[in-house]
């Protein structure tokens, strides 16, 4: 599994360098695109996990002391995103890492990140708009 997640940032990367006009911002970009894409699955496997399977939210950090609007901002971040920035830059650009696997994986000029970044976008939605239609029609509840 590491091996995939190796080959998209990879493939990110090799794309992201390049373009010219990234020069100089490839590496926040990259980071930026990536860590907002895993946040994404993080989060719909954490729903999926705490809703359908064990039936209770464990999982939940809350603010109350701030309005609601920005209390789930910040839940989201800490939650969500916060744990995929710190994995992504440990695991490739602490020490430079990304270097080691520049030369290690091949790159799939940009389509193996792009697949997983609209899956990433899109299941979510899918997977809402696929269960209202089940439930107007009455096979979930």
């Amino acid at each position: 599994m590491l091996g995939l997640y190796y080959r998209i940032w990879v493939d990110l990367i090799k794309g992201a360098k390049s373009r010219p006009e990234n020069r100089n911002s490839w590496a926040l970009q990259s980071f930026a695109f990536m860590s907002t894409a895993m946040a994404y699955n993080f989060s719909l496997i954490m729903t999926v996990i705490q809703k359908h399977i064990v039936g209770y939210y464990f999982y939940d950090v809350e603010f109350n002391f701030l309005p609601e609007y920005m209390a789930n901002i910040l839940t989201f971040v800490v939650s969500y995103a916060l744990p995929c920035v710190l994995l992504n830059y440990f695991l490739i650009f602490y020490n430079y890492r990304y270097k080691e696997l520049l030369k290690r994986y091949p790159s799939k000029e940009g389509k193996l990140f792009l697949t997983y970044f609209l899956i990433s976008m899109l299941l979510p939605l899918v997977l809402l708009i696929g269960g209202i239609i089940l439930n107007r029609l009455g096979l979930i509840s």
